[in-house]
């Protein structure tokens, strides 16, 4: 999959600022975590939120070098397959998801920067 920007929903946009104000850490770092969070939970479901008023995100400040680790991960939790064939808009949709549902873990774990290094000792 290659994406260059994309855009989270308004509600993850809000979430992440909050969170990051919080936790003092960067929206690009939140979304990683977020994403980390949503796939140990499993696939999603459901259908996504507008996303034409959330934040935009050039795809190599959220995932770096890691681009493809994150994607391979994405499809592993999706389709259990890396090597499966996905339409790029499908994959994209999913991860759209992913950011949604972990933001939303995220937001009622981490009040403090505190609560960053307690998750980050549990694994997450």
């Amino acid at each position: 999959m290659h994406i260059n920007k994309f855009r989270i929903s308004a509600m993850a946009t809000g979430q992440v600022r909050i969170i990051s104000q919080r936790a003092g850490l960067t929206p690009n770092l939140v979304c990683r975590m977020a994403m980390l969070s949503s796939f140990e939970a499993g696939p999603v479901a459901g259908t996504l939120e507008d996303t034409t008023k959330g934040q935009e995100f050039n795809a190599y400040t959220l995932f770096g070098d890691f681009h493809p680790l994150f994607i391979d991960l994405l499809k592993y939790v999706e389709f259990g397959l890396v090597d499966r064939k996905v339409a790029d808009s499908e994959l994209l949709e999913r991860l759209r998801l992913h950011i949604d549902r972990g933001v939303r873990q995220l937001a009622v774990r981490l009040k403090s920067p505190e609560d960053v290094a307690d998750l980050i000792s549990e694994g997450v």
